[in-house]
C-alpha cells in the first residue's frame, strides 16, 4: 500500500519519448534493423501492423507489434533476435543533449516526475534503460492515457502546482483544460509530433515554448510563472 504523500510546492511533470529521449532515432534504428534482417516488404508489414494496434490501443505497443509481426515468420532465425534489439537498445545514447542537467536542476526547484503513456514492459524498461528511472529516484507514471489520469497523479504527488513538460501540445492543451491555472504547459519543439504542430491553432496555447529540454537547466522558478 503506497504512503500518502505529503503536498508538495511544485510538481514537474516530465514526458520521455521526444521529451527527455530521442524516440525518433530509436524508430529509425528498429526500421533499419528489420530492412536489414527481413527486407523493405517485412518493415513495411511492421509498421503497417503497428499503425493498426496503435489505432486500436490509443498507444504504442512495439513488442506486441512483434508479436503479430511473428505471424510467418516462426522459422526465421533473425525473429527471436528482435526482442532482445528492443529490450536491451541503449537508450542512454538516445538521451537529448542537455536532459540529465534538466532533470538534476528541476530537483532543485521541486520535485520532478516521470509523467509518460506507453504499455507496461517496453516503456517502463526504456525508463530504465536510459538511466531516468534512477534519475528520477524511482518516481515513474506510466499510463495508457496520461491525459485521462490526472486524479491518480494528483493522488500519487500532491502539490500546490504543476508543470507538464511535453513535445504534444494538443495534450498539454487538454490538461490545461482540466488543471487549469495550477498547471504550467511547456511545449519543447522536438521530435515529429512538434514538426506536425508548426501553424495548427492549440487552444489554450501553452504557457511556454522551448526548442530543446536542456533549456530548462537554467530556468528558474519566475520562468516557469511561478
Amino acid at each position: 500500500m503506497l504512503k500518502p504523500e505529503p503536498t508538495r510546492d511544485v510538481v514537474f511533470l516530465l514526458d520521455v519519448d521526444n521529451t527527455l529521449l530521442d524516440n525518433d532515432r530509436f524508430k529509425a534504428d528498429l526500421d533499419a534493423r528489420l530492412r536489414r534482417d527481413f527486407g523493405v516488404d517485412q518493415a513495411r508489414r511492421y509498421w503497417a501492423l503497428y499503425d493498426s494496434g496503435r489505432i486500436e490501443l490509443g498507444y504504442a505497443d512495439y513488442l506486441a507489434t512483434l508479436q503479430a509481426f511473428r505471424e510467418g515468420l516462426d522459422d526465421d532465425p533473425d525473429l527471436l533476435q528482435m526482442s532482445g534489439f528492443m529490450l536491451d537498445y541503449p537508450f542512454a545514447q538516445r538521451l537529448y543533449p542537455g536532459a540529465m542537467a534538466a532533470i538534476e536542476h528541476l530537483h532543485t526547484l521541486g520535485t520532478p516526475v516521470i509523467l509518460s503513456d506507453g504499455d507496461v514492459v517496453f516503456q517502463p524498461r526504456k525508463v530504465q534503460r536510459s538511466g531516468l528511472w534512477e534519475a528520477l529516484q524511482g518516481r515513474v507514471l506510466i499510463y495508457l492515457h496520461k491525459q485521462d489520469m490526472l486524479g491518480a497523479v494528483q493522488r500519487r504527488f500532491p502539490a500546490r502546482r504543476y508543470v507538464m513538460v511535453d513535445d504534444k501540445p494538443r495534450l498539454l492543451a487538454e490538461m490545461k483544460q482540466v488543471l487549469g491555472a495550477r498547471l504550467t504547459t511547456v511545449f519543447v519543439r522536438q521530435g515529429h509530433y512538434a514538426e506536425e504542430a508548426v501553424g495548427v491553432v492549440i487552444d489554450p496555447p501553452p504557457d511556454l515554448v522551448i526548442g530543446r529540454i536542456g533549456e530548462l537547466a537554467e530556468f528558474d522558478l519566475r520562468r516557469f510563472g511561478l
